[in-house]
């Protein structure tokens, strides 16, 4: 039957509904970022797909909106930086940065018949019209606060910040040139060349002045800093490309080190060496090594070596290392203040019991164990940065109603506010409260999850399980900080207010929970183990006595669309439908390896991989299941889709498919993004009502 306005209106009426429009009319905001003086801050804020630039200044904290761009074009806002002096405004527009290959790339999610580009751009923070310094990406503004260096065509580019020229090449290097880093007193920019096999750190000074190059090796130097007075960089220093073919299913231990170099001579020692155990490996938690050089002579990065991704520091000259962060927990985004003498960030602690489940924003101190957790509660707070005075911790923050907001607090803790206003269609109101459950996967691991449930309706409801991507994420007791996933969010809220039960999952491989549940042997195309844990929430639904044990659906993107797929060809007697938003389907290792030497093990590795992939389950594979994609997917690529398509039909299986033409893995323009998540709402409607 036809769903008529009226209806539509009583419809939601009845249930205490909103629509799909109402939960997602906040505008996300991201990119934030403070001048290294003064007060000022800036941030990108993206409504509805009309991408801009906010500023404000203190004390007021007055949001203010400095660019005008008003189209839903999928042109994303990154790179947002402030000059020292805080006049100056720089920023990236187009590309897809959250992906895997391609990243610089234009994108044309609105299929315009003109070609995009993806440019460097500044504007004046006062205001003003936005100039274009280039096409580029990733810039970085002299300490002067009078140029702009960026990476364009493999190498590295000037501009004046205030647009008055066109950017133009600064230096000619071999290998692919990027990181740029201006040192602190602005006179010489260090960058990395990339060379395939190594790279190496140089430091470009002048037209007439020859390279600097920094303790050259066959290892891959990565991850500049300068010291606060320019005369040293420390970087991180990882092994080069080749050796002998190793087990493809063996677990290979990555030693890397930190290193400083007289940026004079070029000549460099070895601080510090990771231990050779697999948790000492790099740790891949957000911002990697997370290096910085403070201003008490001690360099901080992160490592995973005791079991959770802490915080250590180490003299400037080398010596024992000091653990900051002690306790079971991890920080993200993690910056320096302005003095140099403590860090910031986003932490998964604080003095509730299911603060593991949220984020807090905590001050740290570079040389001495003593974390403080500023921002305790209900509420969610991540990306904090501390103004260029010292005197204000900006960040942003949610709670499990209110969407994420640019807020500040004074930088020694105490009352944080929000400076910007909900939209009055958004229903606030009628959002529930997630509730944390902790359940157990067949061989005993403990999962958590957060339970969405809206009071009243039906004795026995329909359920989802939804499964994050990544896999590396965690799904939260609230908004979420990630686009991607504050989308899923309101898409899980969305669902609960239609009457349905939504758990979301933190399976294993997933960040927040310590080493051994982040790296588990026999997961991903070495067994697929996580896929007992997408099972054990369908059970644990199943079990909860106002679900219908018969109208269980899931879904997930890319990695949870993996295992969405999973879970539809092994458990198509507990899932009775699923959507799997751009999922990886094939595991299998690529054929015809070009060396001569072969990995031992490679015949079992692809076996394995295999029946570690969903395409090997289409036989047992029942459930009907919604496929959608976009064609420009910069993830995964989009003829994994094409293929199980294929495989599914000629198995006879019932399948529905939605496909994105010149969208990304992000579906980056906002239409495409309200279209996947209704049709997801839909096709749930329609198979398990």
């Amino acid at each position: 039957m036809k769903q008529t306005p009226l209806l539509l209106a009583l419809t939601l009426s009845l249930f205490g509904q909103f629509s799909m429009e109402q939960i997602r009319s906040n505008p996300f905001p991201n990119e934030l970022t403070a001048a290294s003086s003064g007060s000022r801050i800036a941030w990108a804020f993206n409504q509805a797909g009309q991408r801009n630039i906010w500023v404000a200044e203190g004390p007021e904290f007055r949001a203010r909106k400095l660019t005008a761009y008003n189209n839903d074009d999928g042109q994303e806002l990154t790179s947002v930086t402030l000059s020292s002096d805080g006049r100056y405004v720089v920023y990236v527009r187009g590309g897809d940065h959250g992906s895997n290959w391609d990243r610089s790339v234009p994108v044309n999610a609105d299929s315009g018949p003109v070609l995009r580009r993806v440019q460097v751009w500044t504007i004046p923070f006062d205001g003003g019209e936005p100039k274009a310094l280039g096409e580029g990406d990733l810039p970085t503004i002299s300490s002067r606060s009078d140029r702009v260096a960026y990476e364009s065509q493999g190498g590295i580019w000037s501009a004046p910040v205030d647009g008055s020229a066109a950017g133009k090449r600064l230096f000619t290097a071999r290998g692919i040139c990027q990181s740029p880093i201006w040192s602190p007193d602005g006179s010489r920019l260090a960058f990395v060349s990339n060379r395939g096999t190594h790279a190496l750190i140089g430091i470009y000074i002048d037209d007439s002045t020859p390279i600097q190059w920094l303790t050259p090796s066959t290892s891959r130097d990565t991850s500049p800093r300068w010291s606060p007075d320019s005369k040293k960089i420390g970087f991180v220093r990882l092994p080069g490309t080749g050796g002998a073919p190793r087990p493809l299913l063996e677990r290979i231990v990555i030693q890397w080190s930190i290193w400083s170099a007289n940026t004079s001579t070029g000549e460099g020692r070895q601080l510090w060496q990771s231990p050779s155990t697999l948790r000492g490996n790099p740790p891949t938690t957000n911002g990697g090594t997370n290096l910085h050089w403070s201003a008490a002579k001690r360099i901080v990065f992160m490592s995973y070596e005791d079991g959770w991704p802490h915080l250590y520091s180490l003299p400037e000259d080398g010596g024992a290392a000091l653990r900051l962060t002690t306790d079971k927990y991890m920080v993200e985004y993690i910056t320096m203040s302005p003095d140099g003498r403590y860090l910031v960030g986003a932490a998964n602690t604080g003095p509730r019991a299911d603060d593991i489940d949220r984020r807090h924003i905590v001050k740290i101190p570079v040389d001495r164990a003593g974390v403080e957790v500023l921002t305790p509660g209900m509420g969610l707070e991540w990306t904090p940065v501390v103004t260029g005075d010292g005197a204000t911790i900006a960040f942003l923050r949610a709670t499990a109603q209110m969407p994420p907001l640019p807020a500040v607090m004074t930088a020694s803790g105490g009352e944080a506010r929000t400076i910007f206003d909900i939209p009055a269609s958004f229903p606030t109101n009628q959002l529930v409260t997630p509730k944390q459950v902790i359940f157990k996967a067949p061989d005993g691991l403990s999962l958590h999850g957060q339970l969405f449930e809206t009071p009243g309706g039906t004795v026995r409801k329909p359920a989802i399980v939804y499964v994050h991507g990544g896999p590396q994420r965690q799904m939260l007791l609230g908004w979420h900080y990630s686009d991607y996933y504050a989308n899923a969010y309101a898409l899980n809220q969305y669902l609960a207010s239609r009457g349905y039960i939504v758990l979301a999952v933190n399976y294993r491989l997933g960040i927040g929970y310590g080493y051994d549940f982040h790296r588990p042997r026999n997961s991903g195309a070495e067994g697929a183990t996580e896929s007992l844990d997408v099972r054990a929430a369908g059970e644990y639904l199943r079990a909860l006595p106002n679900v219908d044990p018969k109208r269980i659906g899931i879904y997930g993107g890319s990695y949870g669309g993996f295992l969405t797929a999973m879970a539809l060809g092994r458990d198509s007697s507990l899932f009775a439908a699923g959507v799997d938003i751009h999922g990886v389907h094939d595991l299998t290792l690529p054929e015809g390896l070009v060396r001569y030497e072969k990995s031992p093990d490679l015949a079992r590795a692809r076996d394995i991989a295999w029946k570690s992939s969903p395409i090997s389950y289409i036989s047992t594979w029942r459930s009907p299941v919604l496929l959608i994609h976009g064609d420009d997917d910069r993830n995964v690529q989009f003829g994994q889709t094409v293929d199980l398509v294929r495989r599914l039909s000629q198995a006879g299986r019932k399948f529905e498919e939605i496909v994105i033409p010149d969208d990304t893995h992000h579906f980056l323009r906002n239409a495409n993004q309200l279209r996947v998540d209704q049709a997801t709402a839909d096709f749930f409607d329609r198979m398990l009502r």
